[in-house]
């Protein structure tokens, strides 16, 4: 399948361009109860992957922002085991599906290659390069789709280079990654694609062995410690799992919740100018768009014993749906929540999980999105939509982003980091 065959099927399959709005249903049902049985695609009338991986599981959805961090933080009853279904019979065992000890042993041969450092080293060598060469093909036109022309590459470049691995490649990674998962592809063409990858990471991981370099795969193949059971370390399929991961993860999450943030920004000039006029507003501005669009609106956890949310019981064996679209639009915790606002108060929001799985990439992410924004604000000047985008929106179920986000712009040279 080509590239944009399997991502057009992946967003047909999470909702793009049918469900335009989930919001008002389910703050009307997070009213009405907290914690409510039954799939969360269901309520739409759409089958997600929790219908087609657990087709016979008891599951409920948990609406609220308090019940939401609760299960994130609560290992003990909540288990991160439901995403061998999904990732690791195409992707491998990673940190994903992992639970206490064996979580923590893997997060900590890990967490050192995505550090606040890393990252400092990684945008001044190639992130903010990446990004201006990315602009340097459509600025002289002075207007773009800032979707197909900037957001929806961006991001795997980067990881490319991350990981010491040809740009050139970067379609190929977006095909894998688009077919590893989801899971209404057959399994036979996930299989096929995850060996084509698999075989194709196994190649650089020899590589980096044999001859190391600072790159992230040298990393992970080198990272270790030493602790009661003795010296902990990853081997070929570890490392090559966890990249089949954090492919996918740079090629949807960060396009979509950079997509997000450009679209709530255009459809709000005068926060867009005051992002221009302020940058000390651009964390901010990050966060928030985190919160009003996350890129994935569910996560999944299965209880290994009797527990209870919101002070209802759940039984062993439910599987959970944290739906984080809507905890994060919890009135209880903010004031008009459905509201794009760069100015609220700083308050931590669940888009990125919470408790000990909370995203190994949270560094990342929030680098890869603050680097595009202060470029997109120094190069683009005058930013604003074009007609076309008249009835524009931010779609979808269980991924959301736009599908285009064309723009008018007065092209400037780059100018160095910004201020």
């Amino acid at each position: 399948m080509a590239e944009d065959d399997v991502l057009a099927r992946k967003d047909a399959f999470f909702g793009h361009g049918v469900v335009s709005d989930p919001y008002p249903k389910l703050a009307e049902m997070a009213a009405q109860c907290p914690v409510h049985s039954g799939t969360y695609s269901s309520y739409f009338d759409m089958i997600g992957a929790e219908d087609i991986l657990f087709p016979d599981a008891e599951q409920i959805s948990v609406l609220s922002f308090d019940g939401v961090e609760a299960a994130f933080k609560d290992q003990d009853h909540f288990s991160s085991s439901c995403y061998e279904a999904s990732l690791g019979k195409m992707i491998g065992r990673t940190i994903i599906e992992m639970d206490p000890p064996e979580h923590g042993r893997h997060r900590q041969l890990l967490q050192g290659a995505l550090t606040k450092r890393e990252m400092n080293r990684w945008e001044e060598e190639f992130v903010r390069g990446i990004v201006d060469r990315t602009i340097d093909a459509f600025i002289e036109r002075g207007v773009a789709d800032l979707v197909g022309d900037f957001a929806l590459h961006y991001p795997l470049k980067v990881i490319a280079a991350a990981c010491g691995l040809p740009e050139t490649d970067v379609a190929s990674f977006y095909r894998w990654a688009a077919i590893l998962t989801n899971v209404s592809i057959t399994p036979v063409d996930r299989e096929e694609a995850a060996a084509e990858f698999g075989e194709y990471l196994a190649g650089a991981v020899t590589d980096r062995r044999t001859t190391p370099r600072s790159d992230l795969i040298t990393h992970l193949v080198e990272a270790e410690f030493r602790d009661s059971a003795g010296r902990q370390a990853l081997d070929d399929a570890e490392v090559i799992a966890f990249l089949r991961l954090l492919l996918p993860a740079a090629a949807q999450t960060t396009y979509r919740t950079l997509c997000n943030l450009l679209f709530g920004l255009l459809s709000h000039p005068d926060q867009l100018q005051a992002l221009r006029e302020d940058r000390s507003l651009i964390e901010a501005a990050i966060e928030e768009g985190l919160r009003w669009q996350p890129p994935l609106m569910s996560f999944g956890r299965t209880t290994v014993s009797d527990a209870e949310i919101e002070g209802i019981p759940v039984a062993a064996g439910t599987m959970v749906n944290l739906v984080v679209g809507i905890a994060n639009r919890d009135p209880n915790r903010w004031d008009d929540p459905e509201v794009f606002d760069i100015r609220r108060p700083p308050q931590a929001h669940l888009a990125f999980g919470s408790g000990p799985h909370v995203c190994l990439g949270i560094h990342f992410a929030r680098m890869e999105l603050r680097v595009a924004l202060e470029q997109v604000l120094d190069r683009l000047g005058d930013l604003r939509f074009a007609p076309e985008a008249e009835g524009m929106a931010i779609t979808g179920l269980g991924q959301r982003s736009p599908a285009h986000l064309p723009v008018f712009f007065t092209p400037s040279s780059p100018i160095g980091t910004s201020s």
